[in-house]
């Protein structure tokens, strides 16, 4: 047997080091070439590393939460001799790094575990972050008696307060009322940091806003989910404004460029990939549809269910978020109606797209007559850079938009 270490892969394009988010083997588990053994997280998706030997694991040289740079060993694995195999257990080239044996299979994503300490406690050990350890102390609370809602089991803040309250344990004299909680500031999230400050750095914002009556639009969104072939992809509103803003970005161009410092110039996108921003449980991300321009209003809708359910399932890949042109957020799934969002570095304009709620209107009769009606209301927010994209061209490609949304047979046009 020989002792191979594994290096942790550059696994996007120039990346310099990843976050170990969990562990799918221990010391002493028998590994296969091609099975995952580590998830890690890069400044650009969490990512499953398969084992590129075949033997046992000797020793994990890192441990969850830490963050590693590329080209540094990981794991230490001890491998056999090709002799020793079994003859249907010949080594396969590693996935990712070659061509692939079909018959290989991935293992089942487990979800990654947050940063623990486990507390002993006998036969039944406690998964609780030190905050809230330290919040159960001081709350005289006994961590073996209170049920974990959180995932796997792991006890949190409310927990420890409900059993607090429920067992009229007061807070001892002189017991802070809550506990500061300190996160590390990894992965996506830090990422995500940085891109944000370099946008609002660089990047000369404005925002216009526009409120509209789509109720046309969501007329129209019925009669489409009632046809047969859109019943897997169920089109939503933001699958209309998605195809309203392609639209008008064939006829804005502008809109899908990006200003470059050196040299200095304007470079207009052939192609639309459509960024989608997505909030997840590690960060915001903003994976894109590539050439989404060229899809038809049902395979757009099926794009963008795949995307947000990749995005949601953390297996959105660095391909997935490389090379975005134009970006829309939507803001109205929380419940907001406008914002000021944030250019996408690499970008130069974005559409927040908010709530759309029944509100009062003012309609008015082809004789000119006036009346107020309940009809369906939201607004768009769009925040371009200023450099190259002067008022104009902005409100003019935003008001495009919103006529689309407003009476979508322009689209014909």
């Amino acid at each position: 047997m020989a002792t191979e270490r594994f290096l942790l892969p550059d696994v996007g394009e120039g990346l310099t080091e990843a976050d170990i988010l969990q562990w799918h083997v221990a010391p002493g588990d028998t590994v296969e070439v091609n099975q995952i053994i580590v998830e890690i997280e890069t400044a650009k998706a969490a990512v499953e590393l398969p084992a590129p030997f075949a033997g046992v694991v000797g020793a994990l040289l890192v441990s969850v939460g830490q963050t590693v740079p590329v080209g540094a060993p990981i794991i230490e694995i001890e491998t056999v001799s090709l002799d020793a195999l079994p003859s249907d257990s010949a080594p396969a080239l590693l996935v990712g790094y070659g061509p692939r044996d079909t018959s290989l299979h991935r293992r089942r994503r487990v979800a990654p575990a947050p940063v623990l300490t486990v507390v002993p406690a006998g036969p039944a050990p406690v998964l609780a972050k030190p905050p809230v350890r330290k919040l159960a102390k001081a709350l005289g609370v006994d961590l073996v008696d209170v049920a974990g809602s959180g995932p796997g089991g792991v006890v949190t803040r409310l927990d420890v307060e409900a059993a607090a309250t429920s067992s009229g344990v007061s807070a001892p004299s002189g017991a802070p009322s809550a506990v500061e909680e300190r996160v590390p500031v990894r992965g996506l999230v830090r990422h995500m940091a940085a891109a944000m400050s370099l946008s609002v750095s660089t990047i000369p914002h404005v925002t216009v806003l526009l409120t509209i009556d789509m109720s046309a639009t969501m007329e129209l969104r019925e009669r489409v989910n009632a046809r047969p072939e859109f019943a897997d992809a169920r089109t939503s509103p933001l699958s209309f404004v998605a195809r309203a803003a392609l639209l008008a970005l064939r006829r804005h161009p502008l809109l899908n460029s990006v200003w470059c410092d050196d040299p200095q110039e304007i470079v207009l996108r052939p192609a639309v990939n459509l960024g989608i921003a997505a909030a997840t449980e590690r960060g915001l991300i903003v994976p894109n549809i590539k050439d989404a321009a060229q899809l038809s209003l049902l395979e757009l809708s099926t794009a963008l269910r795949a995307l947000a359910a990749t995005a949601r399932a953390g297996r959105s890949t660095p391909a997935d978020l490389r090379d975005g042109t134009f970006t829309i957020s939507n803001i109205g799934v929380f419940g907001v109606d406008a914002g000021t969002p944030i250019i996408t570095p690499g970008e130069s304009a974005i559409l927040a797209f908010g709530a759309v709620r029944r509100q009062p209107w003012v309609i008015t009769a082809s004789d000119g007559s006036e009346a107020i009606e309940p009809r369906w209301v939201t607004q768009l927010s769009l925040s371009f850079d200023h450099r190259h994209i002067d008022g104009q061209a902005g409100s003019r490609f935003l008001a495009d938009i919103g006529a689309t949304l407003t009476d979508p047979a322009l689209a014909l046009l």
